[in-house]
């Protein structure tokens, strides 16, 4: 299948692009942190140009523990993403979760990220397929491969071809990801870009009882597999201070360790073309 090239503003993801940087905190922790970090990641970006696309959540859903932050949720988290895009001049991920919120988010998403653990809600895929965003399906942890073409025909059915498809790792046993890199070059052959999702790969869901734990030393190692495997782009979350951070702390990178693992990576891209 011949492969689609995703534009999203001046971001272009696909054949004939380079890798485009899809980062920022996992969860939106306060507008000042939200906007510093977004122009600090948007100035390494440049530095190194790399196309940017900002992403954090609004509110997470899905965390281990009642107790866990969330985050600001829809209302007060869109107008935070829409101050940064329009401050900024980045597009904008993030996830929705129900398809209530499907409505507000499209008004300042540029990217709809349909959750891993959610990759087969129908209702929710294709209402966010409706709105004609690009959608970004995070291929669910507990999916093969193949599996993504029929949540891929799910978005197809309401007439939406700008998608984009994320690997971030597959359960292997109790607590433990791990990275299949066949995944990449078996879903790119859908004809739509593929992401890698280096943080989320390393995570430990549950791993430290009421909260997931991670491993991110190994992240830049196997971002950098990722792309000699041909990953349209890298996913990460990146935070001043991980360990302090009010979600997924574990898994993200630090914000200073990012340029020089973008460095490498551009070298890596570089040699394989």
């Amino acid at each position: 299948m011949n492969a689609k090239q995703i534009t999203v503003g001046d971001v272009k993801i696909g054949p004939g692009a380079s890798f485009v940087l899809i980062a920022g905190p996992c969860v939106i922790e306060s507008e000042d942190s939200a906007l510093r970090h977004a122009r600090l990641l948007a100035g390494i970006a440049k530095r190194l140009g790399i196309s940017f696309i900002f992403k954090s959540s609004y509110d997470k859903a899905n965390r281990t523990s009642i107790d866990s932050f969330r985050g600001p949720g829809l209302k007060k988290g869109l107008q935070i993403l829409r101050k940064i895009k329009e401050e900024i001049g980045v597009p904008i991920l993030s996830d929705v979760h129900c398809k209530e919120e499907v409505a507000a988010a499209s008004k300042v998403l540029d990217i709809i990220q349909i959750p891993a653990f959610l990759s087969r809600q129908t209702d929710l895929v294709l209402a966010a397929a409706k709105t004609g965003k690009v959608i970004n399906i995070k291929k669910g942890q507990f999916l093969a491969p193949w599996d993504i073409k029929h949540v891929i025909r799910k978005i197809e059915s309401a007439g939406n071809k700008k998608i984009i498809l994320t690997e971030r790792g597959v359960s292997f046993g109790y607590n433990n990801l791990v990275s299949d890199f066949r995944s990449i070059l078996l879903m790119k052959e859908f004809g739509y870009p593929v992401i890698y999702d280096a943080t989320h790969s390393v995570q430990m869901p549950g791993g430290m009882g009421d909260k997931s734990g991670g491993e991110r030393r190994f992240v830049p190692f196997l971002s950098m597999a990722a792309v000699a495997c041909g990953a349209n782009g890298i996913f990460v979350e990146v935070h001043e201070n991980p360990d302090k951070s009010l979600s997924d702390g574990p898994n993200m990178i630090r914000l200073r360790d990012l340029e020089s693992m973008l460095i490498k990576l551009k070298k890596i891209e570089k040699a394989i073309i």
